[in-house]
């Protein structure tokens, strides 16, 4: 659990000192002395695959390689007339959730409570169980209220439940461990950054016939989740587009730096920013219209995805964007604005809940309702509202089910003793799938209610049967729906400081059916800005193995004063299979904001770019 003979990264757990007293706590760590014998860091993507120094991780520093091809790439190059190259990348970015990372460890009765803030219950549950060395029936997680996840509070929990369970059973006291947000914000886990290259083949009138793609991300010291972060990075490296032929390679790669790991988009953000800017590249250098060239290269519904596996509802994509030309104004104002201003158009396509058999094979979701003697429902999950808005969705999902009033459906603060396992609230699964399965249980329990009894009614999840994927050669139906996004930013480049300001934004959906409109509209707003701050605000530069930007004082995300008036939008295209049509949308509000809004900086100063985050320091470098 502490790390003993070697340690990989600036921050990792060393030993743990615990005592009434926070101040003199403070001054024996100040006091207490580590010797190290040093060896040649890797700090970089470059770095790890020139193997610089001894390997990280196996002989390779690679966490996880992956190859998926589609179609015939070799052949598409063979009868290219034009082959265009371009390299794109992307940095970290900090979750900054109001709520840093906490837990308190209480041992009682020969058990061991936990309070702790997190998105997964159940993960923290099995991780103290395994620490411990006890069955995971003597450990109970309770969740209180949760300030903010994003991710960030998937996997790095764990590291602190586990210390905080050791140290409250060799002490027989409750241990509590909360982070300040200097402390968080320098040892806990960042979004992967990535390196993104392609070679395109394109035909004499300068349309796409194939593509090459090599990935890599930068997952740090260990591996967390990077594995299924870099597969969505691949399954999404073409976007909303049908390219015919695609050979993509990925790789996660070990560094001497802080852990990567979830974080809204869960590596599509990273995917989309380069294929939408390379596809812009391309009509550019074509000599044809950026979104007329990008239209024409939309995947439809029938179409063949990157995994060979099949887009089975209908694709809203061109509708959509009509209705975002026209809002936005975009045509007048793509040929109107002078030096510095500008206006881009980006595209977005998420695939929502686990990946390929994931839920069935790996989560096995379960929920259940029980209707006590004065008829009042209560919903028995393990999802976790963290601000989002999910306990409202699924009280409404069960409300609207059984006709019964919102008040009279209750959902409690997930507690391990008291829940099922419906799953990690991730993914962009929890609406569609649990929410789903609590459709089915108030369906059930709605055909047996009699008044004034207590009864309960369970659902299990079962996998659609015309799902098919092999998670050995990656081939199938990766997500069991895809979400759709087409995002607009405009803004205004000072000319003397290459300061960015962005005017306005625009932004539509297809979630399927939203539960809750509102709360839809709030994650809309805030996923935008969060995703306009990694685009062109954002910036963690990693010095020696620890990012500079260690305190907010240092690390700039937008606030208030400056989010841009944000127009939101939905269409509605029902999923079967989630509730009232629901599909899962958290993490494609985020995904295409960030490409619009490179778009736009482009057109505002007439230079390309293909590196995040877009400060003035990088536009000024590319405008002299």
């Amino acid at each position: 659990m502490f790390a003993d003979s070697e340690i990989r990264f600036r921050g990792q757990t060393v030993a743990l000192l615990v005592g009434p007293d926070r101040a003199v706590l403070a001054s024996l760590v100040a006091r207490t002395k580590v010797e190290y014998a040093e060896t040649k860091p890797v700090l970089s993507i470059d770095d790890s695959l020139a193997l610089v120094g001894s390997p990280l991780h196996g002989a390779d520093n690679l966490f996880a390689d992956y190859t998926v091809v589609k179609g015939d790439p070799d052949a598409a190059f063979a009868r290219a007339t034009d082959v265009v190259e371009e390299q794109f990348s992307t940095g970290a970015q900090e979750h900054v959730y109001l709520e840093p990372q906490g837990c308190v460890a209480v041992p009682e009765n020969g058990r061991m409570t936990l309070h702790v803030s997190t998105q997964c219950p159940f993960y923290v549950r099995k991780a103290v169980a395994h620490a411990l060395g006890w069955p995971r029936e003597r450990v109970r997680v309770v969740v209180p209220e949760v300030g903010g996840g994003f991710g960030g509070k998937e996997h790095y929990p764990d590291v602190l439940a586990t210390a905080a369970a050791v140290a409250a059973l060799k002490t027989r006291r409750p241990v509590r461990i909360v982070l300040d947000r200097a402390e968080d914000m320098r040892i806990t886990c960042k979004r992967h950054p990535s390196r993104i290259r392609f070679r395109t083949a394109l035909d004499e009138r300068g349309s796409v016939l194939g593509m090459e793609i090599d990935t890599v991300l930068d997952a740090g010291a260990y591996e967390t989740c990077s594995p299924v972060v870099l597969q969505r990075a691949l399954f999404t490296s073409t976007g909303v587009y049908d390219i015919p032929n695609v050979r993509v390679r990925g790789r996660a790669v070990a560094t001497d730096v802080v852990p990567s790991d979830a974080f809204r988009g869960f590596g599509a953000p990273q995917a989309l920013f380069a294929i939408e800017m390379h596809m812009d590249h391309l009509a550019r250098r074509a000599r044809t219209d950026p979104v007329d060239f990008r239209r024409r290269a939309f995947i439809r519904q029938g179409g063949t995805t990157l995994t060979n596996g099949r887009i089975h509802e209908e694709v809203l994509l061109g509708p959509m964007l009509d209705r975002i030309l026209a809002a936005s104004g975009y045509r007048a104002k793509a040929v109107a604005q002078g030096i510095g201003r500008g206006i881009g158009i980006a595209f977005a396509a998420h695939g929502c809940a686990f990946t390929g058999s994931g839920e069935r094979d790996l989560i096995k979701a379960r929920v259940g309702l029980r209707k006590r003697a004065d008829d009042r429902v209560v919903i028995l999950a393990a999802g976790v509202d963290m601000g989002q808005g999910l306990a409202t969705a699924f009280r409404k999902v069960v409300a609207g089910s059984l006709g019964i009033p919102l008040a009279s459906v209750q959902y409690d603060r997930p507690d391990t003793d008291l829940v099922p396992d419906s799953g990690p609230t991730i993914a962009s699964r929890s609406t569609m799938i649990a929410g789903h399965l609590l459709e089915l249980a108030a369906r059930e329990l709605k055909q047996k209610w009699r008044d004034g009894e207590e009864q309960e009614a369970w659902q299990d999840y079962a996998h659609p049967p015309h799902l098919a994927w092999d998670p050995t050669t990656l081939q199938g139906d990766a997500y069991p729906a895809w979400g759709w996004g087409v995002n607009a930013v405009e803004v205004a480049v000072d000319v003397a400081t290459r300061e960015v300001t962005v005017v306005k934004a625009w932004a539509i959906y297809d979630p399927g059916v939203p539960v809750d409109r509102a709360a839809l509209e709030g994650q809309a707003h805030g996923g935008m800005v969060q995703a306009l701050g990694w685009a062109g605000l954002e910036k963690l530069e990693n010095r020696g193995g620890e990012y500079r930007q260690a305190t907010l004082a240092d690390y700039a995300i937008p606030t208030s004063l400056d989010a841009p008036p944000i127009e939101v939008d939905f269409v509605e295209n029902p999923y079967p299979l989630g509730p009232f049509g629901a599909k899962g949308a958290g993490e494609l509000v985020f995904d295409g904001a960030a490409a619009a809004f490179a778009m736009a900086v482009q057109q505002a100063v007439g230079a390309e770019f293909n590196d995040l985050p877009l400060t003035p320091e990088r536009i000024a470098e590319a405008t002299p």
